[in-house]
């Protein structure tokens, strides 16, 4: 396999590390805000250490020496897919970014963000078949047409695509297990579903990748297989890690004891 480049200009690198650190300055200083407009509730330290953590797996992905080594061997474009599309994407969505930014806002600017959430192109683009066609079911289009190695030799695609990893990752994420507010997010078990079938998709186009069935990727075969192998093993564990957040900040509907006067309502326990 050919990229569309031997090495990463220097101007890339360090104008990627100029958007991690503006991202991570920004999110720390919505943290530091929110703990000052309200001390008692505060804002949860281990959030902002798994955003951190997030844009340091980006950081692994879109810097040296992976990079690099991404643009011209198939196995280090799939340590980056999994990185870019899988692994950051937890970490930054467990951070609940919309929740803070909701704590930090005027009132008013905070209303008309809660009114965007509630739009219907907010709820369709929430639903977890849309976020699974766009985060699994690409798969397929990529790896078993000429798309990947049309994006491999423009710039402009290569990015694109690693764009498309990590908002459809960071969507699917947010629809099975985010703690930020969904209102069209179904069930626990209706997402477990969804996961399920998110799971075993990514197994079968592993599995296609590694035998080589319908595959349109112009790399050596030992590359094309280990790049597989990582895909089916490195997916399976962050979607088992996708699973423990979903079980782990999962409450179930508390219901109080019907008094006398007839039966209480419901109230629902909200993740923290």
């Amino acid at each position: 396999m050919h990229g569309y480049e031997e090495g990463t200009p220097a101007m890339g690198v360090w104008s990627t590390v100029l958007v991690l650190l503006g991202a991570a300055g920004a999110y720390l200083l919505l943290a530091r805000r929110a703990r000052h407009r309200n001390p008692a509730r505060g804002w949860r330290k281990w959030r902002s250490a798994a955003f951190l953590a997030g844009l340091g797996l980006l950081a692994l992905a879109l810097l040296p020496p992976l990079a690099p080594f991404a643009h011209t061997d198939f196995r280090g474009h799939m340590a980056q897919h999994m990185l870019i599309g899988m692994y950051a994407p937890l970490g930054l969505v467990l951070a609940a970014p919309v929740t803070l930014l909701l704590r930090t806002l005027p009132a008013a600017r905070a209303r008309q963000v809660t009114a965007l959430l509630h739009s219907r192109p907010a709820r369709l683009l929430a639903h977890p078949a849309l976020a699974l066609a766009l985060s699994t079911g690409t798969l397929a289009l990529l790896y078993f047409t000429p798309l990947f190695n049309v994006t491999m030799h423009h710039p402009a695609g290569h990015w694109l695509l690693h764009a498309h990893f990590l908002l459809s990752g960071c969507l699917f994420v947010h629809v099975i297990a985010g703690p930020d507010p969904a209102p069209a997010r179904p069930a626990v078990p209706a997402r477990l579903v969804y996961l399920s079938v998110a799971v075993a998709a990514h197994a079968v186009v592993a599995q296609a990748v590694y035998a080589g069935f319908f595959v349109d990727i112009h790399a050596p075969i030992s590359q094309v297989q280990g790049g597989a192998m990582i895909m089916y093993y490195g997916g399976d564990l962050a979607e088992l890690m996708l699973a423990t957040a979903l079980v782990t900040t999962w409450r179930p509907v508390r219901r109080r004891p019907e008094s006398r006067n007839g039966p209480r309502p419901a109230v629902t326990v909200e993740a923290g």
